[in-house]
């Protein structure tokens, strides 16, 4: 699971097993890379150096003759930054200018480009980018540098130490020689790697923490910016795949004869997840499936309604759970308390929605297999492309592109969409590329959602009104289980359902977290912030609950809880202090607050709301974030406002419901998103910080949703135990 930016249990080197899935044991590698490269997809943020000559300095960074240094990206970037964020980090160490900078995706190729946080597998997520390339690419960096100093060194047979480098350019202030980093690339490039390595101090950084231009943004700006969408690939055809209505159905026939009588269909053909139609454009495609007939076998599919299913959790909360953490006695606290309060709470499934749906394009020859697409788990995709043809990982290059969004989407463990793709080439005999699209309807009805749980919490507080007793009960499902990651799984426990609710950082001597697993037949995968997303609603909106039952100020007691986690306490004093509590709001006007922390970053959050009849509007939210060095401080904002944005939207509106088993939501017009016009005022407050950096995709959420039911009550006196909200209060 994801945990303080890591997942808890490491990954082995990649093997197949008989289901084609990356087997899970323990194994994890880091360490200077120098001295050995590869050439990946060129999917420059910044632009390619045109006709330069390359010189490489290892996997990591490549100086052209041009005077441009192409940083090689070994994650995916979705939206979040990374292809501006790592060159930072690389053009600080190594000195250069940022107008000189350029990024690349690199290529699959685990070896090269592991991510440190997890193991030998390549891949992107638990907002582990920055922080996990930190150190890596600072040391390669750092040891580019010495390189061009010491070609430059034996070029004019002057002492090393003689030599100052300075916005890319290497200079010698005695004879006043001088050289670009692009003059010295290929000499550099031939010597030696340094033995030891000097790294800047903080205080010594001119690039990281300053507000540097994203190198993705020209490209954005004028659609110039490839996306898997955008792949078009000669003698390509595009396919559409019918996934079934219901969750674990299966096809049992299909009548294809009015689909090849459209214009353009080539094909119909069944693959594992249900049938697939085969044009020569998208809307052909689409046409010919909109014909077709399918007869589906639903004997073993979830035939649920949402409902019925909570009631069944309902029912599972009321057993013993698996102790996830315990300390104390909770049970005889609880029973010995001044006072008590149990509140149940339960979360929706939810959609990832991303902008760009589901896509990938792939072609395959004579032994070997391309595929492009916005890919989060390069590792995962490749072995179950290979599984799928018969052929060796290595096998399968991987050109990653820009994704329109993920939150989690693309890192599939089974990679669905992907695996679909592959297949529906090798049916059609690999005689042509295949662009396998799914329609936004697709990936809300067919897709991975967050899975739905159901808490229940119980507190107690002493006769001075101090916390005595919590006990906590999470009701879920876990979508490690039967996947490459069950090996995660321990003691029965699937730490992403209990991540931010068994780690608590509040003084409460007596607490108990268990874990009640529950299945269904819903295909269930990591959300943005994952279990932090439902976690911290239940523990934070339950601790403001608990604040006012002993009487004392939410804030308040927050801190008194606090006092041994000086970081923590600083985050939430900025906050209180940037937001103004204790002020008044004036009638019909609330505040609430929360924090947490998670993948490393501690998250405080204020929502100020105005309540009009039974309607409310949320007008400000404040936020303060302590991620350890901000490397672009626009960037780190940029998320945290993205987040409360995200987090804001589900907690009004966002949910995906079934019916007999059927998700009733298609289209953005029934999963309802937040609307420009409902946007809050937004004020992001970075503490200032020089530990290591950690992650900020995902912290900006947790927070938001419990900080907004506990303004609500603060406004009308009436709790929140369930979302959505909607914008009508207990309509």
């Amino acid at each position: 699971m994801f945990e303080n930016g890591r997942f808890s249990a490491k990954f082995p080197r990649p093997t197949l097993d008989r289901r084609g899935f990356l087997q899970v044991i323990g194994l994890s590698g880091a360490g200077f890379l120098i001295g050995c490269s590869r050439s990946g997809e060129t999917v420059t943020a910044g632009g390619d150096p045109d006709g330069a000559a390359i010189a490489e300095f290892g996997p990591f960074i490549r100086i052209g003759s041009d005077n441009a240094v192409t940083v090689v990206i070994k994650h995916l970037d979705k939206g979040q930054g990374v292809t501006t964020g790592l060159p930072t980090i690389v053009a600080e160490e190594l000195d250069a200018a940022w107008t000189q900078m350029r990024a690349e995706f690199a290529p699959a190729d685990v070896s090269l480009y592991n991510n440190l946080s997890w193991g030998p597998i390549q891949g992107t997520g638990g907002s582990s980018s920055v922080a996990n390339s930190w150190m890596q690419l600072r040391e390669a960096a750092a040891a580019a540098r010495s390189m061009l100093v010491t070609a430059a060194s034996e070029k004019w047979q002057v002492a090393s130490d003689e030599i100052t480098v300075s916005s890319g350019v290497v200079g010698h202030r005695a004879s006043g020689n001088s050289a670009t980093f692009g003059d010295l690339a290929a000499r550099a490039a031939g010597v030696a790697p340094p033995a030891t390595l000097t790294l800047k101090k903080p205080q010594d950084f001119s690039l990281i923490g300053t507000r540097l231009p994203r190198l993705d943004s020209p490209a954005k700006t004028d659609g110039s910016a490839e996306f898997t969408i955008d792949i078009s690939r000669p003698g390509m055809v595009v396919a559409l795949v019918a996934h079934p209505p219901r969750f674990g159905a299966t096809v049992r026939s299909f009548d294809a004869s009015q689909s090849l009588e459209v214009a353009g269909v080539s094909d119909v053909v069944e693959i594992p997840r249900g049938v697939a139609v085969v044009a020569d454009s998208f809307w052909s495609a689409k046409k010919g499936r909109d014909a077709l007939t399918v007869d589906w076998d639903f004997s073993k599919a979830e035939n649920r309604s949402s409902e019925e299913i909570f009631a069944h959790y309902k029912e599972l909360a009321q057993g013993d759970g698996l102790v996830a953490h315990e300390s104390g006695d909770a049970a005889a606290s609880l029973a010995s308390a001044q006072a008590t309060v149990r509140r149940e709470f339960r979360f929706p499934f939810l959609a990832h929605a991303a902008m760009e749906p589901m896509d990938c394009v792939v072609e395959i020859g004579d032994q070997k297999c391309d595929i492009w697409t916005g890919s989060q788990f390069q590792t995962n995709d490749q072995y179950v492309a290979a599984e799928i043809l018969g052929i060796q990982p290595e096998q399968v290059e991987i050109h990653t592109h820009f994704a329109g969004g993920s939150f989690g989407r693309r890192a599939v463990p089974d990679s669905d969409y992907v695996a679909e793709a592959v297949t529906i080439a090798k049916a059609i005999g690999g005689r042509a590329p295949v662009k396998l699209i799914w329609t936004r309807e697709d990936d809300m009805r067919a897709g991975r959602y967050r899975p739905m749980s159901h808490h229940v919490l119980e507190g107690g507080v002493d006769d001075s009104g101090e916390v005595s007793a919590w006990r906590h009960k999470v009701t879920m499902q876990s979508f490690m289980a039967g996947t490459a990651f069950e090996a995660m799984i321990q003691n029965g426990i699937d730490g992403s359902s209990v991540e931010g609710a068994r780690n608590l950082p509040y003084a409460i001597e007596n607490m108990r977290v268990e874990l009640q697993p529950a299945e269904n037949g819903v295909p269930t995968l990591w959300w943005r912030s994952v279990g932090h997303s439902h976690n911290a609603f239940a523990t934070e909106a339950f601790f403001d609950e608990m604040a006012h039952l002993a009487g004392k100020d939410p804030y308040e007691y927050r801190r008194d809880l606090l006092a041994e986690h000086p970081r923590y306490l600083q985050v939430l004093d900025l906050v209180a202090k940037k937001a103004g509590w204790g002020d008044s709001l004036g009638e019909n006007r609330g505040r609430g607050i929360a924090i947490h922390k998670s993948y490393g970053t501690i998250v405080a959050e204020v929502v100020d709301v105005t309540l009009t009849g039974n309607s409310f509007t949320v007008d400000k939210v404040y936020c303060a974030v302590d991620c350890g060095i901000a490397i672009n401080p626009d960037v780190v904002r940029a998320q945290m406002e993205g987040g409360i944005g995200f987090g804001l939207s589900a907690a009004l509106r966002e949910q995906v419901t079934l019916e007999n088993g059927e998700v009733q939501q298609t289209n953005f017009n029934t999963y309802r998103s937040l609307r420009i016009d409902e946007m809050p005022d937004i004020e992001v407050h970075i503490v200032p910080s020089n530990r290591e950096p950690s992650g900020v995709g995902e912290p900006g959420v947790p927070p938001l949703a419990p900080a907004l039911a506990n303004a609500l009550f603060d406004a009308s006196g009436r709790r929140v135990y369930r979302l959505p909200i909607g914008d009508q209060l207990w309509s």
